[in-house]
């Protein structure tokens, strides 16, 4: 950048003066540094060293509080709060390092350096340890390696992926190799952005799918979430969501647990987790962050909840090793990376000196509680006497001796998480990225000349290479582990996806023990990738049946899910499916219509084929009715010979007998042709009973129509010789009151046969009115005949097998004609009842043709409110009824008369006569003689006398 004033090539020359005062160090001081130093502690080891190896550890928890007074120079904040399980990684690192070293196979000629950092579990401390580390002295210049020591080969951390997100974005900017070991998060995959980024720790893209195909294994729909408020967190249960809830999982709550220590935030978290009804709480997180939530969990007595734990907590001792832990945490599953044994691992851990540095005279005096310094113990025993209101110097002095450590304490009966390596885990992955370093450098080491992958096919040196050849090599490496044979590769920077499934047991002490329950293999096919034994788990409060975690249960076939409004889709009603509809399965969103012929049973869960009705002959209903009909129509043959073996007597012979017979005829078609309406519905079964019914009402009603119409005619003819008679009568009278008048004596009418119709009358008539409606039949069969059908409408759970009548207008026309024959001889009949003899068959024609009517209107309402075969069953009922209405109004009194009352079938008492009104005589007499011929019956009118 150019000043005003000032010639850029003395900018230029600015420029180059600045990089040489950065190289130019006569007396190992640093003339390149900034105004600020860092506070950093570590390891360092890079005198007379080949090649140095860069690590970062999250030693320390936190950093101090310091203040934020802008009125003195500002200074590096310190750490605090010592963290025994990554201090066992630093130290892998160190066991590591000192392996290859003391290799013969592995970088024989090369002796590795190392420089290792405390981050403080920050941000900022990894970027200052990293800031310096490139540059290469403890005081730390961008963009500049200042000093020519051994050249710097890759960064191992570091540590959490917000850590490792910071340094990777540095370090990528000089194409700077960095391997980690615990940083997972998904968002360090892309290579757009970290180019220089590798790990020895699967992606938590493949945690989080095996976390949510964990929950879709046990059914679980309702759960609640816990992250960790850093990229690890956010991207791991980001993505678990995303899964979950495309398969229909709903979460319950979504927690973040705080970075800084926030009291009001965890009791709301614990609120949140003791409110809701989901009982599998999925949790994201360190086992730093988690532990301030830990805490609270058991001074609420949280319990009754199963955890889902990430890699980065599940086998941690700070977490594991609490009192009481089981009470609310037991139960627990989770995913944990793969696990190894590293010889010879215990016995440096167990080997170090106190006395080597600050770190580790500071993890000495945090494990045993002791100071390894005199002056400081004396110190501290100063300020508790202050505390403690105490004068004695002597008790001053007893109390230092007593705080103070010798360096000879047995590091293995502490018993702490620094010793314990039955699970090593993370541990393993510190092992594995330091190897891969230095396999790389063993390939580049021994590159061939001439057969080098760089330009001119020529090899990098190992005592002077730049990052990115390195790199080159990394990315192309593959070998296995020493002591475990795992082959390591890196597939664009990333490892497989292989989590063993842990589930925490109860011990016999009461503590934790990680039992394990199957694990998760990305390679594997889809339908094998999680594998889970059942029957190893043990669930919270010792439970083997898996808990339930849903917010409304499941909906069983036969119902479908109702969303409830404002909430999610999780929770629903279950909804009873209508009927005619099913589900077949559980959760089913919608219910399925059956098919026409098919019905829903009582569960809705199946159609079933529904019930095919139609009035059997074999049921009782059906028996019962062709009991009667035949009882019916054996009546009538048995009306049928009473009527032959009395042919030639009056009573037989008074109104054609042949007519008679007919109407006898079509009273048993009609009994005989209800039988047909019964069994199931065929199509010669629907064309004859509906054509034998019209055409046997059709002969009966004609046939009455006949007996009708001569009963009418004659009641006529007597009424009109009353008549005459009364008006002979009257006019004699007249003449007896006036003698002036010459009496006049009226002249006798002369005998005259007073029937208009004869009996070929009354059969012609019969004749034609049954051809018409043979006629309209034998049309409606050729043109629209009914058939069966199968009806589905009327009844749901049921197929009605019926008779179709083909086409409405045909059998309203059909059956009108008979209901027009009935009116007729109705009237005739009427007309005719006042017609007396001593048999009054006028009387009993209306009185059978009321019965008939009252059956029909009676059956249009019963029949419109049947369904089935019942409808059937009415219509059958309605012929017989009307059938036998007319059998025993009509035939009833003649058979009495015939075979009881012999007596009165005689001439004389068959003679009509119209109903006399004046009981007293007049002193007029007339009297009726009645001539009976072969053909017929004439009325003749004898006398008529004043």
């Amino acid at each position: 950048m150019a000043i005003a004033g000032f010639p850029a090539k003395y900018g230029l020359l600015l420029g180059l003066y600045v990089v040489w005062l950065c190289y130019a160090s006569t007396a190992g001081e640093a003339t390149c540094k900034l105004k600020a130093t860092f506070n950093l502690s570590g390891y360092k080891k890079v005198e007379k060293k080949k090649v140095i190896i860069g690590g970062m550890f999250s030693v320390h928890n936190r950093l101090t509080s310091t203040g934020n007074s802008t009125s003195s120079v500002p200074v590096s904040s310190g750490c605090e709060g010592f963290n025994f399980r990554t201090f066992r990684w630093t130290q892998t690192m160190l066991f590591a390092i000192s392996e290859i070293n003391n290799s013969s196979k592995l970088l024989p000629n090369t002796d590795l350096g190392y420089v290792i950092y405390d981050s403080c579990f920050t941000i900022s401390k990894a970027v200052e340890g990293t800031l310096t580390y490139l540059t290469g002295q403890d005081y730390a210049v961008p963009n500049y390696r200042c000093g020519n020591g051994a050249p710097l080969a890759a960064l191992v951390g570091a540590g959490g992926c917000d850590l490792s997100i910071a340094t990777a974005r540095i370090l990528g900017l000089y194409y700077f190799p960095q391997v980690s070991y615990s940083s997972s998060c998904s968002v360090l995959e892309s290579r757009f952005q970290y180019p220089t980024f590798l790990r020895t720790i699967p992606s938590d893209e493949h945690q989080s799918v095996a976390m949510a195909q964990l929950v879709l294994r046990f059914g679980w729909t309702w759960v609640g979430t816990i992250a960790a408020d850093d990229d690890y967190g956010k991207y791991g249960i980001k993505r678990f969501k995303e899964i979950v809830e495309e398969a229909g999982v709903c979460i319950s709550f979504a927690e973040t647990l705080p970075k800084l220590t926030s009291p009001e935030t965890i009791q709301r978290i614990v609120r949140s987790v003791t409110e809701s009804t989901a009982k599998i709480v999925v949790v994201f997180s360190s086992d730093v962050d988690l532990s301030p939530l830990v805490e609270e969990l058991l001074r609420n007595n949280v319990t009754n909840r199963t955890w889902i734990a990430s890699e980065s907590w599940v086998t941690s001792s700070l977490i594991a090793r609490r009192p009481n832990i089981m009470s609310v945490l037991g139960g627990t599953l989770g995913f944990a990376i793969q696990r190894a044994e590293i010889p010879g691992l215990q016995d440096h851990l167990l080997g170090i000196d106190p006395y080597q540095d600050a770190l580790t005279e500071e993890f000495w005096e945090t494990a045993f509680n002791c100071t390894l310094s005199y002056t400081r113990a004396l110190r501290n025993a100063r300020a508790a006497r202050e505390a403690g209101n105490a004068t004695a110097s002597k008790v001053s002095t007893r109390a230092a001796l007593e705080g103070l450590c010798n360096g000879k304490e047995n590091l293995q009966k502490l018993n702490s998480t620094y010793s314990d390596v039955s699970q090593l885990r993370l541990t393993y992955n510190v092992y594995k990225a330091v190897y891969a370093v230095a396999y790389a450098l063993h390939n580049l080491e021994h590159c061939v000349p001439g057969k080098g992958p760089f330009e001119g096919d020529t090899c990098a040196n190992i005592s002077n290479f730049e990052p990115w050849q390195l790199m080159y090599y990394l990315k192309n490496l593959r070998f296995n582990v020493p002591h475990t044979g795992e082959e390591i590769f890196f597939n664009d920077g990333e490892v497989m996806g292989y989590y063993e499934i842990l589930n925490w047991q109860r011990a016999s002490d009461g503590g934790v023990t990680y039992t394990s329950i199957g694990f998760y293999n990305s390679t594997a096919p889809a339908s094998k990738r999680l594998f889970i034994d059942n029957s190893s788990i043990i669930w919270h409060n010792d439970m083997v049946q898996a808990p339930r975690s849903v917010c409304s249960e499941r909906c069983q076939p036969g119902t479908r899910m109702g969303i409830r409004q404002g909430e999610p889709v999780c929770c629903f009603d279950c909804i009873p499916c209508a009927d005619g509809e099913i589900s077949n399965t559980t959760d089913a969103r919608g219910c399925i219509q059956c098919e026409a012929d098919y019905w829903s049973n009582a569960n809705r869960d199946a159609c079933v084929p529904k019930t095919i009705e139609f009035l059997d002959f074999g049921e009782a209903l059906g028996i019962t009715l062709i009991v009667i009909a035949v009882f019916g129509a054996l009546l009538t043959f048995v009306v049928v010979v009473v009527f032959m073996m009395y042919l030639n007597t009056p009573l037989v012979q008074v109104n054609d007998p042949l007519l008679s017979f007919t109407l006898l005829l079509g009273l048993v078609v009609t009994f005989l042709c209800s039988i047909v309406f019964l069994g199931k519905p065929q199509p010669w079964s629907c064309m004859t009973s509906q054509v034998a019914l019209a055409l046997g009402f059709a002969i009966v009603l004609s046939s009455l129509m006949g007996k009708s119409a001569l009963l009418m005619l004659r009641a006529r003819a007597i009424k009109a010789t009353k008549t005459a008679a009364k008006a002979a009568k009257a006019a004699a009278a007249a003449s007896e009151q006036s003698p002036d008048t010459t009496a006049i004596a009226p002249a006798a009418p002369p005998k005259n046969d007073i029937d208009p119709i004869k009996p070929v009358h009354q059969r012609v008539m019969m004749a034609v009115c049954t051809l018409i409606q043979a006629v309209a039949c034998t049309v409606w069969l050729i043109l629209l005949p009914p058939h069966p059908v199968k009806n589905t409408a009327a009844q749901n759970i049921k197929i009605i097998l019926e008779c179709d009548p083909g086409n409405i207008i045909f059998i309203c026309c059909v059956f009108g004609y008979d209901v027009l024959l009935a009116l007729l001889a109705f009237i005739f009949a009427f007309v005719a009842r006042k017609l007396e003899d001593h048999f009054s068959e006028g009387k009993c024609v209306t009185f059978g043709m009321l019965v008939f009517f009252i059956v029909w209107i009676s059956f249009v309402p019963a029949y419109l409110s049947t369904r089935g075969k019942f409808m059937v069953a009415v219509q059958i009922f309605a012929i017989l009824a009307s059938s036998f209405g007319l059998l025993m109004c009509v035939f009833l009194p003649k058979c009495y008369v015939l075979l009881v009352k012999p007596e009165r079938n005689t001439e004389e008492m068959m003679i009509p006569r119209a109903k006399s009104r004046d009981s007293k005589a007049t002193g007029t007499s007339a009297s009726l003689s009645t001539a009976t011929e072969a053909n017929g019956t004439t009325i003749s009118t004898v006398s008529l006398n004043d």
